[in-house]
């Protein structure tokens, strides 16, 4: 990349720009509709891959399998992010999405637990084990990716594309699962109908694999590299400074709302809505794919948005407007109306879209260049871990253990006042040029 000798950097032709662009978000396309098609199909999981006669027991041991790879985001977190802040951005994100499409690919050829007793389960954990570990390196890896490529004045725009991304996959995991729920007896699904949304990960990581070797590195660690700035031990360099732990302690607590949104709206909720208020299968996926096709033009424009008002005003008033609608919008869903559930699932997902199209760049732009991506990374994904990849499962056992419907919009609501509240105390960044 381009930089002047007084270290100034010089932007990226538009060309090389929009393949960066490309390059950043593919991955997280493909983490998140793996954890689309996991919770889309987690009553089918639980049946192939658990004993028991009990399906509420299958279902909550499937959401075991998903937790756990939570837990090894934060170690993912720290050795990508460590590698990105030495060697690079783009190099570590060719390693990444290679881990994540192949682990993904796999769980569609396991065999199944009538098949190989233990092993099945076993296996199923290991794989998302590595899709965990390759899943927390993305983001920091990626998202700091895109927003160093972006240039002053357009960060909030260019990372809301990958928050796009997300929403773009999990509607193609949704409609996808739909379609086969609707096409196929339940027997089918059980036998080989579940194996293919995962296998569609393998071509499409083929496809991403090729775009991130064109994207060029990241203008800003170019920069850095050229300037001596690179640090030999960045997970080190993040601890010894005050200000970027206080940034990590604020990764951890600006996205409760966006990581308990993103798992309760759209990961537990169909099978809530299939499991506890009886509505098709079928039905469940359509309110997420409503909801999910709302989202995507609502992080567009709130990542937009953002670049002219700021993110704090955006952050705080997206958590506090889930406070005040969260239990009304809820009560819908509890109907029995698909009319009156898809109306208050999208009203909750325009809230969830007012966050998650801002959280990646305001994250991006807490850290310098010399620590960003494991800074960023830890922080998030230790967060992610705890009150996110755990929600399906505290969620489930809670409902379980109190005989409550409304235990998941009362996790909603109490994340989003510690978000909305954290949101006030950050200060300004989108006006400022990225900390070196």
């Amino acid at each position: 990349m381009n930089s002047a000798p007084s270290g100034v950097v010089v932007p990226a032709p538009a060309r090389a720009t929009k393949t960066s662009i490309f390059g950043g978000l593919v991955g997280v396309f493909i983490e998140l509709y793996d954890n689309a098609v996991y919770g889309f199909v987690a009553g089918t999981l639980a049946v192939v891959f658990f004993p028991g006669d009990e399906p509420a027991t299958g279902v909550l041991l499937t959401f075991v399998a998903f937790a756990i790879p939570f837990f090894f985001r934060p170690l993912g977190a720290a050795v990508a992010g460590s590698w990105g802040d030495r060697f690079g951005r783009r190099r570590v994100l060719l390693g990444l999405i290679t881990l994540m499409t192949l682990s993904t690919g796999l769980v569609g050829v396991l065999p199944s637990f009538a098949g190989a007793g233990v092993f099945a389960p076993v296996a199923l954990v290991v794989l998302r084990v590595v899709q965990g570990f390759a899943m927390g390196g993305e983001p920091g890896n990626g998202n700091s990716f895109l927003a160093e490529h972006a240039g002053d004045g357009r960060r909030g725009r260019v990372v809301s594309y990958a928050n796009a991304a997300t929403f773009i996959a999990m509607l193609l995991g949704t409609l996808f699962t739909a379609m086969l729920s609707a096409v196929l007896t339940p027997a089918a699904m059980e036998s080989w109908g579940w194996r293919l949304p995962f296998l569609l990960a393998l071509p499409m990581g083929v496809v991403g694999l090729f775009i991130r070797r064109a994207a060029d590195e990241s203008p800003e660690f170019t920069a850095a590299k050229v300037e001596g700035e690179v640090t030999r031990s960045p997970l080190r360099e993040a601890f010894s400074s005050r200000e970027t732990v206080r940034g990590m302690l604020m990764a951890i607590v600006l996205p409760l709302f966006n990581s308990s949104g993103y798992f309760i709206l759209f990961i537990y909720m169909p099978s809530f809505m299939n499991n506890e208020m009886h509505f098709s299968a079928v039905q469940g996926l359509l309110v997420t794919g409503i909801m999910l096709a709302v989202g995507t033009f609502g992080v567009l424009y709130a990542g937009r948005l953002s670049d002219r008002l700021g993110r704090r005003k955006l952050l705080a008033a997206s958590a506090f407007a889930m406070v005040v609608i969260g239990f009304p919008c809820y009560w819908l869903l509890t109907q029995g109306s698909f009319l009156l559930a898809t109306i208050g699932a999208v009203l909750m997902a325009l809230c969830f879209a007012g966050t998650n199209g801002v959280m990646q760049v305001t994250l991006a732009e807490l850290f310098p260049t010399r620590v960003r991506t494991v800074a960023y990374g830890v922080g998030y994904n230790a967060g992610t871990a705890i009150f996110g990849g755990a929600a399906p499962l505290l969620v489930s056992a809670l409902i379980v253990a109190t005989g409550s419907t409304w235990v998941p919009a009362f996790y909603l609501v109490l994340t989003s006042v510690f978000a909305g509240v954290a949101a006030l105390r950050i200060r300004e960044t989108a006006f400022d040029p990225l900390k070196r």
